[in-house]
């Protein structure tokens, strides 16, 4: 309701395209309406901050003002940009968004209106159980090697934030370094991306109902030994992906409890306590011996199968 009354204040905002100053707004709204939800719940608050030019890095055309013909991207109150289009968009576009990375790099993203593309149902099922040793391990049996994609870049961050370090504040030679670093955090959050893709894409083809664990990564993090290595296996990525494409695709997914799924014998249901240090399954109740990765698979694809409730009789365990 105030936009009017700010454009006429501010004359420059004429220049903005109506819709992108609206997604403005609406960005405003959301953010105050976290933050007193937070309020309500008792979490930290985190009031809204400012966004400078420096931090306000993308905007949005959220219905209308932009064309794509060919390579070239057609954006109201700017003109026509050329592309590099790593895929061809389907279906309806409904928006488009602008970010620039801290590389100074920009990305355009298309959300676009599509028909849901079904895969031929099976009656294949899985349980998986991620972790640090392996990212991930299927109660198939198979081992999904984590890559570490941090730790492996991470000698030559620590390289180039020294040298940024001994860079003087608000100087050319300081920004040109702080863009060779967030190159290489941009190359690792890529990486990541790609590999979870890749992954998330093989099981999602494969099996028709998926279980995995519903982790609170967010409280698993504090205060713990692990929390680098567990941001770097990015097990809520993983599992944001696998979501959207079963969907997508029409697989089940059935999210599990994590609790005592690597206590709980998968055979005769037996709990012993283990530490984490102790990465083989020995039951004294009936003898079972495996891998404790392989065991909490089994336990999680036992639990979410009966949670998912509408699935064949042959394949209940």
């Amino acid at each position: 309701m105030f936009l009017p009354d700010l454009k006429l204040e501010r004359p420059g905002l004429e220049e903005v395209h109506s819709q992108v100053l609206q997604n403005v707004v609406d960005r405003l709204d959301k953010s105050f309406q976290a933050f007193f939800r937070r309020c309500k719940t008792g979490e930290k608050p985190g009031f809204p901050r400012f966004r400078g030019m420096y931090r306000y890095n993308s905007f949005c055309y959220p219905q209308s003002g932009f064309t794509i013909i060919g390579k070239t991207v057609k954006l109201s109150k700017i003109g026509s940009i050329r592309i590099k289009m790593h895929r061809s968009f389907e279906g309806k576009l409904k928006t488009c968004t602008l970010r620039r990375s801290p590389t100074g790099e920009w990305d355009i993203s298309l959300s676009c209106e599509v028909e849901a593309k079904l895969l031929s149902p099976n009656e294949k099922v899985v349980g998986i159980d991620v972790g640090i040793e392996n990212f991930a391990v299927l109660s198939s049996g198979q081992e999904i090697s984590n890559p570490r994609f941090f730790k492996n870049g991470q000698k030559a961050l620590a390289k180039a934030l020294k040298k940024l370090s001994k860079a003087e504040k608000g100087t050319k030679e300081r920004r040109k370094r702080g863009k060779v670093a967030a190159k290489i955090h941009e190359h690792i959050r890529n990486c990541r991306k790609d590999f979870c893709h890749k992954e998330s894409r093989k099981i999602i083809d494969q099996y028709q109902y998926i279980c995995i664990e519903d982790l609170d990564v967010k409280k698993m993090i504090e205060g713990s030994h692990f929390a680098k290595s567990i941001v770097d296996a990015s097990w809520n990525q993983f599992r944001q992906f696998l979501t959207y494409k079963a969907e997508e695709a029409g697989r089940k997914l059935g999210l599990v409890n994590p609790a005592y799924t690597t206590q709980t014998c998968s055979q005769c249901k037996h709990r012993e306590v283990k530490k984490l240090s102790e990465r083989e399954h020995s039951c004294s109740q009936c003898g079972y011996r495996v891998t404790r990765d392989f065991n909490a698979a089994q336990n999680i694809l036992a639990l979410g199968l009966d949670g998912l409730g509408a699935i064949p009789r042959s394949l209940r365990l």
